[in-house]
C-alpha cells in the first residue's frame, strides 16, 4: 500500500452560479465528477489545479476565488483498488486539494477532446445537485465541498 495520492479538485462556476460537472468515460453508474489530477512533484496544489483543467477541458480563463484549507481524503474502494492496481496505481486513495474558479469566458473555449480524453460530456449544473451524481465513495467529500464553495460563489458574485 502506498497512501493517498496528492490531487487537486477543481470547481468552476458561472455567472448563474452554476458549477462545470464532467462525465467520465469509463461506463458505470454514477460517473460525474468536477475535474482534478494529481499533483506533479515541485509543482503547487494550484499550480496543479490550473494545468489539469486545461488538460481535461481546455479551460483556461479563470479567475482563482478560494481554496479550502485542508485537503480532503478519501479511499477507494477495494474493487476500485483492483481495477487500479491492474494498471500499476497502488494508492489507498486520494488526498484532494479543492479549489474554486470563476468562469470568465464563453462555452467555445471547452474542449473535452483533448490530447488524453477522460470524459464524454459535461453539464453545467446547480452546486447542490451535484453529490447526488458522483460514486458513493466521493460522496462525502463532495458535499463537504458543496457546503464551503456555496458561501465563497454567493460572496463572489455578490461583489462582482
Amino acid at each position: 500500500m502506498s497512501g493517498y495520492r496528492a490531487n487537486a479538485g477543481i470547481v468552476v462556476f458561472r455567472s448563474d452560479s452554476k458549477v462545470l460537472l464532467c462525465e467520465r468515460l469509463e461506463n458505470y453508474p454514477k460517473r460525474w465528477q468536477f475535474p482534478q489530477g494529481g499533483i506533479d512533484v515541485g509543482e503547487t496544489p494550484l499550480q496543479a489545479a490550473r494545468r489539469e483543467l486545461m488538460e481535461e477541458t481546455s479551460v483556461t480563463s479563470v479567475e482563482f476565488v478560494y481554496a479550502l484549507p485542508k485537503p480532503l481524503r478519501y479511499t477507494f474502494p477495494e474493487d476500485v483498488k483492483a481495477k487500479l492496481a491492474g494498471r500499476g496505481i497502488f494508492d489507498d486513495g486520494q488526498e484532494q486539494y479543492w479549489h474554486l474558479f470563476y468562469f470568465n469566458s464563453d462555452e467555445t473555449e471547452i474542449n473535452i477532446q483533448t490530447k488524453v480524453p477522460e470524459f464524454r460530456s459535461y453539464e453545467w449544473i446547480e452546486l447542490e445537485k451535484v453529490p447526488e451524481k458522483v460514486v458513493d465513495f466521493k460522496r462525502h467529500n463532495y458535499e463537504i465541498v458543496v457546503r464551503e464553495f456555496k458561501k465563497a460563489i454567493a460572496e463572489y458574485l455578490a461583489n462582482k
